[in-house]
Formats: structure tokens, sequence, C-alpha cells
């Protein structure tokens, strides 16, 4: 049976614009108990359609023809009222970031209740009882717990199946799922995904996949829609899109998809870099109304960078690759070890720390400040490390130009800038400083695929180029292997394995690497 059908359907921007159009001409539809993933890089006009269909159109964005109806009804003929009543109990949506989607001054319990206390009425008592058995129904672990607690006292996986339970609720004939897993560790995605495929199959539930995973697509899709600047350019089974794509972009957009295949091993220099001996640090974690026993985060990791290497920190969430890093830069401080660079301890001062190792953080669009120009933030480091402004601005301009920008745009701001090149900007602020090492912490986890690859190759030419020494923190298997030299293997705080990465991903010896290679999202038709 028909769900959803989008036909013909234009939204225009507002004047001004890159594009007349946000979508243009999109026609897609949707069958009861199907999957139909949307792919395409940033800007390709996935997430608008879905918020067309949502109802739920940015301000300034308008339809300028074209039709949507569900299960036959038409959708722009809905007033905002009916459009109200319509949201979570026919058409719902799981969005990209559950922290945000949730309210942190509401439990658990009390935004999933609200679901049917709103939509059927029901009382305070049972609609609590009907939000238990829905976070059973996703495998939550403790439900009566989650219940209680508040969004930011559960994991990111656990507040992504509290959204799940939350847009499954009612029954919805759509649900649409916007980049849900893009954040999450490959293990924890891959129980969100056989999750999500389980409960479609259960209530028959249409379901709109918006990703730029190809890894996902393979592994739950029924059908593919590829967009590319705001048009559908190819539409088929999954099975044909990802084995015998039919246009240039689609090929493009899968030859840029990484394997886990790791290239030939380099002659490494014997010369170490940084070293970090027996280092532990706990967290001593407090609840809203009740303290909670210490966490350690880290307890007795050790870990050898040498000079020229990169080296790979993989490890599900909550492993601990995180704490490492920031306590190599010195954003956190340390229980015990030791953390030794370029032979001598690490300083503790910041500026002085600042002079031997920098960070490349996981967000490119937070970790940038909206309000001073490129440039400007590039300099500042070089600055308050004594350097001339006039000096440190012309600076700024070669290391625009070093990692592929034009020059010229220093005067700009973040927000005129691409993710991929607001994260370029990132490592060159990072490359002002000329540090011993390099920590990029999640550095390509938030761009598409075809800019991640354009960022890993910046990455591998820049380490050619100037000798970089880069502690590269990531959960995706595939990024370590087309970049990094030797793998630590991280779980609870502890390493697990470590040694050359090409030869830890094609004989792991720990069950727990095993483990993470095994749930990448995938493997069989994609590669590695």
């Amino acid at each position: 049976m028909r769900r959803l059908e989008v036909a013909g359907l234009s939204i225009r921007l507002p004047a001004g614009a890159d594009r007349e159009y946000a979508i243009a001409d999109v026609s897609l539809h949707l069958d009861a108990g199907e999957i139909l993933c949307v792919v395409g890089e940033s800007g390709s006009g996935k997430s608008v359609t879905a918020s067309a269909v949502m109802g739920l159109l940015a301000p300034g964005l308008s339809i300028a023809a074209g039709s949507m109806h569900l299960s036959g009804e038409d959708l722009r003929a809905k007033s905002p009222e009916a459009w109200r009543a319509l949201r979570g109990r026919r058409v719902a949506m799981v969005f990209q970031e559950p922290m945000t989607a949730l309210n942190p001054l509401m439990s658990v319990g009390a935004q999933l209740s609200e679901m049917w206390r709103v939509h059927l009425g029901l009382d305070g008592r049972e609609a609590m009882q009907r939000a238990l058995a829905a976070l059973r129904e996703v495998n939550l672990p403790d439900p009566e717990g989650a219940l209680r607690a508040f969004p930011h006292e559960l994991s990111g996986g656990q507040r992504q199946r509290v959204m799940i339970a939350m847009a499954l609720a009612l029954q919805p004939e759509v649900l649409i799922c916007d980049e849900p897993t893009t954040a999450l560790d490959v293990t924890t995605q891959a129980q969100v995904l056989a999750l999500i495929r389980d409960l479609q199959r259960r209530h028959a539930t249409a379901v709109m996949f918006i990703t730029h995973d190809f890894g996902v697509v393979a592994e739950i899709a029924d059908r593919v829609a590829v967009m590319q600047h705001g048009r559908v350019v190819e539409q088929g089974s999954a099975q044909a899109i990802l084995t015998n794509p039919s246009h240039a972009y689609t090929q493009a957009l899968l030859a840029a998809v990484p394997v886990l295949r790791a290239p030939a091993p380099r002659a490494l220099s014997d010369e170490t870099v940084l070293e970090v001996r027996g280092l532990t640090k706990t967290y001593a974690t407090r609840g809203l109304f009740r303290r909670r026993k210490p966490v350690r985060a880290l307890d007795g990791v050790s870990i050898t960078l040498r000079r020229g290497a990169t080296l790979a920190v993989v490890g599900e969430s909550g492993s601990g690759k995180s704490t490492l890093a920031r306590c190599v830069v010195g954003l956190l401080g340390h229980d015990g070890g030791e953390i030794r660079i370029a032979g001598a301890p690490r300083p503790k001062g910041r500026r002085a720390a600042a002079r031997l190792v920098q960070m490349v953080f996981q967000d490119p669009y937070a970790s940038l400040n909206p309000r001073r120009r490129a440039g400007a933030q590039v300099a500042q480091g070089p600055i308050a490390a004594g350097m001339a402004p006039a000096q440190a601005m012309a600076e700024a301009r070669r290391l625009f130009e070093l990692v592929g920008l034009d020059p010229e745009s220093v005067s700009r701001f973040p927000h005129e800038f691409s993710g991929g090149q607001r994260q370029r900007i990132g490592i060159a602020r990072a490359l002002a400083m000329k540090p011993e090492v390099l920590v990029a912490d999640e550095p390509v986890s938030a761009l598409d695929v075809s800019v991640q690859a354009q960022v890993l190759a910046l990455l591998r030419d820049l380490q050619a180029r100037l000798g970089l020494s880069i502690l590269f923190i990531t959960h995706d298997l595939r990024v370590a292997a087309q970049l990094c030299d030797e793998v630590v293997v991280m779980r609870n705080g502890v390493v697990e394995e470590s040694g050359p990465i090409g030869a830890v991903f094609a004989a792991p010896a720990h069950a727990y690497t095993r483990s993470l290679i095994e749930a990448i999202p995938g493997r069989a038709l994609l590669g590695g």
C-alpha cells in the first residue's frame, strides 16, 4: 500500500541564496513496510525534503510546486492545527542529535508519556505505563530507571533509542529518520539499525531514512534515492544502486567510501614524539539528587606515537578515547601516570603546552567562534605566543593556502564556509603553532563521505610535507585504516590491543576488536 507520494516538489529558497530552489522537481514514493534511503552530500536537499513531509519547513522556505500525499490525503491542504494532530500520530521523525531533540529539563518518562496524553487523552498513570512498555520494546537496559532519568544521564545510543520509542509510540504510517546514527560508534550504530529494521517489520511502518553513509544504506535499504543539488539524480533498488550505479555522481559517492583494508606499511622513525605511561583519570559524577559511583575513564593507559606517524585510537563511546585526547592536549587533568612530548614531560601550563600539542575538534561548526573572522582565529595562537599581528595574519594566509583554501578568505566569517572548509580552518589553526603532535578527535565524523575523503587526503598530504605526528581518535575503523600507521583499541578505559593497523585489522587478536570489525555496516557489499 502506498503510504507516501511526493510528486514534482519544488521548494524555493529566500532571495539572495546560492540557488533558486532548495529542492527542484523531487518525486519519491514510499510503500508500507518499506525502507527508502535518501542519500547525498550536505546541501543536496535530503533534510529539506524530510522537513517538507513533516510540515516543518524553516522560515523563508516555501513550496513553489508539487504535491505530497500521505495515504492518499493531500498534505499541502492541511491547516497548522491539522498538522499538529498529524505529527507523531501518522508521521513521525527521529532526529540526528537526540540531545538537542529531547528536553533537558524533563525526565524521559514525562516526555515519552506526553505522546499518549496529548494525542489520545490518556491519564498520566496509563500514559506512563505505555511509556515503560515502549522503552522495553526498544531494548533499553533498565527501562524503569531510564523512565526516571533525564536525557543527560543516558548515553548517546540510549538517547537515540528513546527518540525511536517516542517516534513509534503511536505507530505512525511513516517514520522519517534524519541521520540518526551519524554520531554513534559502530556497535551502537549496528544495534540502532537492527532495532529500526526489527520495529519496522513488526509494525509494517514505511521508513524514509536520510543518510550520507552508504554502509547504512547497504545494511537496511530496500530502495535508494540519490540527491544532488536539490534534485533526485538516481533511484532504484538498493542492490542495483550499490552494485551497478548508473549516474556519475552516485559512482563518485561510492568511490569515496573508505574500506577497511590498510595501505602497505610505511617505514617509520624509531624516535618517539609522544609517550603516555600508565595514565589514569576518574570522573566523580553526580546525579541530580544522588551521588553516583566514580567512573574510571582511563585505567593505566600507555601508548607511544612515533615521529611522523599516525596512531589511531579506536573504540566505542565511553571507551576513554576522547578523555585520553583531552589529557594529552591539557584540556583535562589526569590523576596518575605521565605524558611526555619530545622526550620531556608535557608542560602543565596551557600556553606552554599549546606550543607542543594542538587539537582538531570533532564539530567544525561548534569549534570556531561565529563572531570572529576565520583568519583572526588562525592567527590568535601565534599572536598570544608573541608574534606580531601583521606577521601572524600573513602566516594565516599561508596556512589557508596550505590547507586548500583561498588566502583571501581569511576575512570571511565561519558561517560563510562549508563544513569541510571549516574543518580545514580548524586544521590550519592547529598548525599555526607548529606543534610536535597534532591530536585529531573524530575530525571527519560530522562530514559526508566525499568531504571526508578530501579531509583525509589533506591530512595525508600535510603529514608527507610537514612530517606531522598525529594522534587520531575515531570510532570509524574504515577511516582509521585509510590514514593511520598503528592502532590502539580501547574499551572501558583500558587498551585491549595495539599494533600495526594492517596486521590488527587483518587478524585481530582480541575478541573485542573482532566485534568492532563485524559491526561495521555494509561490509559485505562495500568491501572490508
